[in-house]
């Protein structure tokens, strides 16, 4: 079950969910980003979050949901794309020690600010951005929603530092599959269920065995299960568009400050690119359509 994303639908209702359990793609995200546990705790709600926003995506492309504040974790991200494919970040400030309990105001800051981006291969990038002022990053996701996109929706998310398990509820508009009432109803229904469940079920139990056990008396209709795995999208060729964005003469210093040879790091999986001289200036001379 571990590494699984199910979609649900209230069929007699406007109202569909998903569900969504990670365990070795969020310890590979880790093994390659070892953090303080309560920053490793929040960035698996951040990788759970993004997994379940992302099955809204009716295109190619890859959703990234971000903070970034002045607090001890200046920026955590977490990306998820049309195809489920995850990674995440944290950054967190050099020297501070951070306590177990931490809260996430504490984390990030009080000023902090939560961003989603949307990134379709083909078409406009589109990015929203709230103030974090909710306690958690489950009420900041539904301020997002209230306020951007105007639809109810509500989040669970759970991390315990091996496992992470989330909910995410959300009215569909216009369907009138049901009279207003009635959604209503059926709404507040929903949100008393889930605000049942424990993490340890979101953990462990089958995703259509948890739904069932949630939601049975709103007659829950299950859509597909997508399989979720870690999968950085760095590749030696993106790196050299990159550098090559730097300019000539910001390149040549860097060839120069590190004794003849460039390497760049990628944050999310440690992979490393190496472009000596001679490489350099085959990229700087190659025609820029050839850099795929």
């Amino acid at each position: 079950m571990s590494d699984q994303l199910e979609r649900f639908i209230f069929s007699q209702h406007d109202i569909r969910g998903q569900m969504v359990t990670l365990t070795e793609s969020y310890r590979e995200v880790l093994e390659h980003n070892p953090l303080p546990t309560p920053v490793a705790r929040l960035l698996g709600e951040f990788l759970a979050a993004a997994c379940l926003l992302s099955t809204t995506l009716k295109f190619d492309g890859v959703l990234s949901l971000q903070a970034r504040g002045e607090g001890n974790v200046p920026l955590i991200m977490a990306e998820s794309t049309h195809h489920s494919d995850l990674r995440g970040i944290a950054r967190v400030a050099e020297g501070v020690q951070i306590s177990d309990d931490a809260t996430l105001h504490q984390l990030i800051g009080s000023r902090g600010a939560l961003a989603i981006t949307l990134e379709p291969k083909r078409g406009e990038r589109y990015q929203g951005v709230v103030p974090m002022e909710k306690e958690s990053l489950a009420g900041c996701l539904e301020d997002y929603f209230a306020q951007s996109e105007q639809l109810d929706t509500r989040f669970w998310l759970e991390c315990d530092g091996s496992n992470v398990g989330g909910i995410m509820l959300q009215v569909l508009p216009g369907n009138n599959a049901a009279t207003a009432e009635e959604n209503r109803d059926a709404w507040d229904t929903a949100l008393h269920l889930a605000d049942t469940v424990t993490a340890e079920e979101l953990f462990t139990v089958p995703h259509k065995d948890l739904i069932h056990r949630l939601f049975h008396q709103l007659n829950p209709a299950t859509l597909g299960t997508d399989g979720i795995r870690f999968r950085c999208s760095c590749s030696r060729e993106r790196s050299a568009r990159a550098l090559i964005s730097l300019g000539a003469e910001d390149i040549y210093r860097l060839l120069d400050e590190q004794g003849g040879e460039i390497v760049t790091n990628c944050q999310f999986c440690n992979a490393k690119y190496r472009f000596d001289r001679n490489q350099v200036e085959s990229l700087l001379s190659a025609p820029p359509h050839t850099l795929h």
